[in-house]
């Protein structure tokens, strides 16, 4: 199994900039890939960015050229930083890492998802 918690979230101004940190523990030697998503108010969930275990990143386009994912393998750390944030970035932010189980069926583990909110 594989634990995550996120670290960073609060409030900051259109425009302004936040860091999301996640620090991953349990058996991480078998995750697979990592990402950030993330659920507004009254919304479904979205993925936001990832890294594949091929090392491929990814972004959700309306965060592209904003955002960017980082991952430190020797401190089993994960971040996000997120640059000219907009009112529509508010939401509650969850990292995610996926792991193979003796099934060999991908099981996707999360943290307890942080408070993100972009208002002046």
């Amino acid at each position: 199994q594989v634990q995550l918690v996120e670290s960073g979230g609060g409030l900051v101004q259109p425009g302004g900039s936040l860091r999301l940190s996640c620090v991953i523990s349990g058996n991480t030697a078998d995750i697979n890939g990592v990402g950030w998503h993330r659920q507004a108010e009254g919304k479904q969930r979205e993925l936001v960015a990832s890294i594949s275990s091929g090392g491929n990143y990814h972004y959700s386009d309306s965060v592209k050229g904003r955002f960017t994912i980082s991952r430190d393998y020797a401190k089993n750390t994960m971040d996000l930083q997120m640059s000219s944030l907009k009112p529509e970035d508010t939401a509650v932010y969850y990292c995610y890492a996926t792991v193979y189980g003796r099934d060999g069926l991908l099981d996707t583990y999360w943290g307890q998802g942080i408070q993100v909110t972009v208002s002046s």
